[in-house]
């Protein structure tokens, strides 16, 4: 290499240096909400899929941050603090998205208690889920991915850096209240979500109890769990395509303005 090669080579890096350090403080906040992240990160997803998916939206979105990182100049603590600042900042990102899709899980576990079908077809996880949570979910997902959840995704992203500055620590006290607000949003939801069910469950408690009560020699839990059974599931399926948009415009509401309060 001669010298002139090397001057160019070294203005160069120079010149992108910047942009590769911006990038790199993007990509820390990406890949920590990455693993958290609804759809795109589900552990179904091979991990290089995951990998390729981070490395794209920090390409999209690192040229609409500025220049706002802070100096890696003098040590390693800047590094450090950037690292762990970022990290933070991508899991706090990711937990209040990840809450969405347990408010979908509640909501099928609340469901499927209520309707006798909790035991049924579980997940492949370590507590299988009932067969009710994997179907909203899956649907849920899927909701949200056909009404673009990648650009809504990093449109968030870019609105993030506005209360999660680059490289600085949240407030404690704000993250605290923002956290509680965001587990109360879930709850909420999911029991908005499974209230169908439990009112089917009450009234035909309240059946039962009323049949055995005009009849004590019937056997009504025989004749009842098959009827409560059907019920569930054909509740399930009249319901969802009215229950999964009020789940998508919660996701849409929390999007749009990840601070707000819960509706």
């Amino acid at each position: 290499m001669t010298l002139e090669m090397f001057d160019t080579l070294s203005a160069t890096l120079d010149t992108l240096m910047p942009q590769l350090l911006m990038g790199f403080g993007v990509f820390l906040r990406v890949g920590a909400m990455m693993a958290l992240m609804p759809a795109f990160g589900e552990t179904v997803i091979p991990v290089r899929v995951r990998l390729v998916a981070a490395m794209a939206f920090t390409l999209i979105i690192t040229p609409t941050v500025g220049t706002d990182l802070p100096q890696l100049r003098g040590g390693p603590v800047p590094l450090v603090t950037l690292i762990a600042a970022e990290g933070l900042a991508g899991l706090v990102l990711g937990v209040g998205l990840r809450m969405f899709v347990i408010a979908l899980q509640t909501a099928g576990t609340i469901a499927a208690q209520a309707t006798s079908l909790s035991q049924f077809f579980g997940g492949a996880g370590v507590d299988p889920q009932p067969a009710m949570s994997q179907i909203l979910v899956m649907a849920g997902l899927a909701l949200a991915v056909i009404n673009g959840l990648h650009v809504r995704l990093a449109e968030f992203l870019i609105l993030s850096y506005s209360f999660f500055p680059a490289g600085r620590f949240p407030d404690a006290g704000s993250l605290g209240d923002w956290g509680t607000t965001q587990v109360s949003r879930a709850f909420t939801l999911a029991f908005t979500l499974a209230m169908p069910f439990v009112i089917l469950s009450v009234l035909y408690n309240v059946a039962l109890g009323a049949i055995n009560k005009a009849m004590p020699q019937l056997m009504v839990a025989f004749v009842g769990a098959p009827a409560i059974t059907f019920a569930g599931l054909a509740l399930l399926f009249l319901s969802a395509p009215m229950l999964l948009p009020v789940w998508q415009a919660g996701f849409e509401s929390y999007l749009n303005d990840p601070t707000g309060p819960a509706p």
